[in-house]
């Protein structure tokens, strides 16, 4: 992937296509997504570190079918069987795209229990009327899967349901595609409306009342490969540090003989290896069977930081040359800033997880 990033990122035709095929061929699609499905079959934990090499390229994900793993899983555990054949193994074969419609611009994405798209069941019909946006990838997506609430008077996390909409229905409009820090290569973060739109009654996803489960479900192994991916960009950073380091000399001497260099070095190594760790030991103790909220929300700040860290310290190294567009550096480094606001921003993370061990000296 490494070597066909330029050319990716200026748009050659058929090159992401003519990847993705290469990656079928050498059977590395789809790694982490069942057999029976039509993926590749590795367990929870094999895939966890296989996303730690898919991360060292932000082009990787969509050329070996990743990118819609935790979509793949959600209609996999949810979906009833005509679902399944309609947007499963289409989705799961890199044929069609898909997208989630949770945030919205009127609420706080961090609390979604304020969520204000409504879908009502006329007949055997839902009519959804709503405002959604940082939906990513629905500018090609076929199909939006749109947290909207169902039942307006029961429980804060029991009134939202999750309901499949393909993306060309009728009153499905995408209003603009975000002006965002950062470059996405293959998918937009979009700004949708619903306005009356009617689904049939059976593109619900799972029960009413369901979509915190499905969404947590969906959302717990997805931090974890996020953080291995994060893990694969910091390394990467950290390989440039270094070799920089060596190669550039300063004042009659390598930046590697500088104690501030150096020290950032060790802090980067010390603070990588810390991270796969805290990850890794995450991802076990959900392969057990445990939710790993605390451990989850321990590495998602944690990894953040970490990968935003790394790849300062490496700008700093190259000097100038860092806040160039001859190094991925400056573009890694606007992508890390999304590290600390999507999938939960780090400030609920940390209540989250200060709220759970506290509950343990609670007696």
């Amino acid at each position: 992937m490494i070597p066909a990033e330029e050319r990716l990122y200026a748009g050659e035709a058929g090159l992401m296509e003519a990847l993705q095929q290469q990656a079928k061929d050498e059977r590395l699609w789809a790694l982490g997504l069942p057999e029976e499905i039509g993926g590749g079959g590795l367990g929870f934990m094999e895939y966890t570190h296989v996303n730690e090499a898919v991360g060292r390229s932000e082009h990787a994900m969509v050329a070996l079918g990743t990118h819609s793993a935790q979509d793949a899983t959600m209609l996999h555990l949810y979906a009833n069987q005509e679902q399944k054949e309609r947007w499963l193994r289409p989705l799961v074969d890199g044929e069609i795209y898909p997208s989630v419609g949770m945030t919205e611009p009127e609420v706080a994405g961090s609390d979604p229990t304020g969520v204000r798209t409504s879908a009502v069941l006329d007949e055997d019909e839902w009519v959804i009327d709503g405002h959604k946006w940082f939906i990513t990838g629905a500018n090609r997506a076929a199909f939006t899967t749109v947290f909207a609430v169902t039942e307006p008077d029961g429980p804060p996390h029991a009134r939202a349901s999750m309901i499949i909409v393909p993306t060309d229905s009728q009153g499905f409009d995408i209003v603009r595609e975000i002006p965002v820090m950062g470059d996405v290569p293959e998918f937009a973060h979009c700004e949708i409306r619903l306005t009356g739109v009617r689904v049939p009654q059976e593109n619900l996803l799972g029960r009413r009342g369901e979509a915190f489960r499905i969404a947590q479900d969906r959302l717990g192994p997805g931090r974890i490969y996020h953080c291995m991916r994060w893990l694969g960009q910091a390394g990467r950073a950290f390989d440039l540090m270094c070799e920089r380091a060596l190669a550039r000399e300063a004042f009659g001497e390598p930046l590697a003989k500088k104690q501030t260099v150096q020290n950032w070095i060790a802090d980067s190594a010390a603070e990588i290896r810390a991270a796969r760790l805290l990850t890794l030991d995450a991802a076990e103790k959900l392969d057990s069977g445990d939710d790993a909220r605390v451990e989850i929300a321990l590495i998602k700040f944690f990894g953040a930081k970490v990968l935003h860290d790394v790849i300062d310290r490496a700008i700093q190294v190259h000097g100038a040359l860092g806040v160039s567009g001859d190094t991925p550096l400056e573009r890694m480094y606007r992508h890390a800033r999304f590290a600390r606001i999507y999938d939960g921003p780090d400030e609920v993370h940390r209540v989250s997880a200060a709220r759970r061990i506290l509950r343990g000296y609670s007696g």
